[in-house]
């Protein structure tokens, strides 16, 4: 399985740092958001004086669902909000893992809401529960508004499903996912405005505004603002585009100022190209290498219309680009030994940690033929350059085929569970080498994930 080197930008001194701790930012995260759901509840509990009958306990666990679900809308918000304290302790795809759990319980009490409070208000008044609800829609403030609301978050809940997103491109899924802003916007006002626990209540009020507020100040910052200012300062192009491997491109991105993007080995940005057909969507594409003050780089494997787009790319079309995110780097590092373990385009995070991990690090990289090696003369290089070493496993020819099994991990790595493990790969192989390397004793909190589905 020989290959020519290809041409290999300037390599990266590995970095000295120690492992560091872990970051006490999820935990705080963490209480943070059951601190806010337990003061909602108070408000609940300081404005119920009692509950008496079957309406009362009805109306009563839908004020409750509500107030919840109203919460949880601003919290699903802020953790989509790409704000770089929390993207960087605690990485984007988990945070992405967050918000699909919350959207969950977000849709799941808002359906508890509607249906608790028409029921508990058709007893309370003696008429169906089909009647009641027409009433609340049509003659109680704000709620027309909120129902359409309601509707969006479902609609936005049944494209989010798994069986339906994996039937639909990541850039159409993307862009009705964006539905949800307008239906907290429009949900909104009907919680200050028929809500129990609201009406009267200033203080509640001024604190429920200023939680939405807060909120809304960091999405338009971080998602907007900051995206924009960057591309001003950066004017981000494309520089040269490579083949690599079948169906495999790297894209050198040049611009101004890019030490000013504090970018790390490991992240990933969303990147715009301004061109026919690409310019609408803004995908995610990690670093393939470590970033240079003279250029960035992607590497890019066709597997839809977007990213089979980027090998026709032009040298000089204009880029934006949002980020850096992800934690995905040497900050996670708790031992002084790491393994990168690779498969598919999952290589292209992994070949900038290679180049600057500090320690004593091994390289693990599985794709299905020899040809699918993407980079793979780079990654000899970077090896005979640090003295690491680099196993290649591939499905065809069966020879060089070794399974995902702790005993095989074992073998190429004796000293496993002494290591920190990097993995980025498709999420069955990654499913795989997760429960691999744990049955080989790797502890859960030193496997370092990288999820492919954002």
């Amino acid at each position: 399985m020989s290959s020519t080197t290809p041409r290999v930008p300037a390599m990266t001194r590995p970095s000295r740092s120690a492992p560091r701790p872990p970051s006490p930012v999820p935990v705080l995260a963490h209480l943070m958001i059951w601190g806010g759901a337990a003061a909602v509840l108070a408000l609940w509990w300081s404005d119920t004086p009692s509950v008496v009958g079957a309406a009362g306990w009805l109306t009563g666990a839908g004020r409750i669902t509500g107030l919840l679900a109203g919460y949880a809308c601003a919290i699903l918000l802020l953790l989509m909000a790409r704000v770089p304290l929390m993207d960087r302790a605690i990485g984007t795809d988990r945070l992405a893992r967050w918000h699909a759990m919350g959207g969950r319980y977000t849709i799941s009490l808002a359906c508890a809401h509607v249906l608790l409070i028409s029921w508990g208000y058709s007893l309370e008044s003696r008429t169906g529960v089909v009647d009641q609800t027409a009433t609340l829609v049509l003659h109680y403030p704000d709620l027309l508004r909120g129902t359409i609301g309601f509707s969006l978050f479902l609609v936005t809940a049944i494209v989010s499903a798994r069986a339906v997103r994996r039937r639909l491109p990541y850039e159409t899924w993307h862009l009705l996912h964006f539905a949800t802003y307008l239906a907290v916007f429009l949900a909104f006002g009907h919680q200050l405005s028929d809500g129990a626990d609201f009406t009267g209540d200033r203080t509640a009020q001024l604190v429920w505004y200023a939680l939405y507020i807060a909120v809304a100040a960091l999405l338009a910052w971080y998602r907007f603002a900051v995206p924009a200012r960057r591309a001003l300062r950066h004017r981000l192009y494309v520089a040269e585009v490579r083949p690599e491997a079948p169906g495999v491109v790297s894209v050198y991105l040049s611009g101004s100022g890019l030490a000013e993007l504090r970018a790390e080995p490991g992240q990933f940005f969303r990147w715009r190209f301004l061109t026919r057909g690409l310019w609408w969507a803004a995908n995610p594409y990690s670093l393939s290498a470590a970033p240079h003050p003279a250029y960035l780089r992607i590497t890019v494997k066709a597997s839809g219309g977007h990213s089979a787009a980027l090998a026709h790319l032009r040298p000089g079309t204009r880029v934006l680009a949002e980020g850096p995110y992800g934690a995905f780097t040497a900050r996670r590092r708790r031992a002084r030994k790491t393994l990168l373990l690779g498969g598919g385009v999952g290589i292209t995070p992994l070949r900038a940690l290679f180049e600057t991990l500090p320690g004593e690090v091994i390289l693990v990289y599985r794709a299905r033929r020899p040809e699918d090696l993407a980079l793979r003369g780079e990654l000899d290089a970077l090896a005979a350059a640090r003295g690491a070493a680099v196993h290649y496993v591939v499905d065809e020819p069966a020879a060089y085929f070794s399974p995902l099994t702790p005993e095989a991990l074992r073998g190429l790595v004796p000293d496993l569970a002494e290591r920190d493990v990097y993995l980025c790969g498709p999420p069955g192989m990654t499913e795989a080498a997760s429960a691999a390397l744990r049955g080989a004793g790797v502890p859960r909190g030193r496997i370092h994930h990288e999820s492919f589905a954002l």
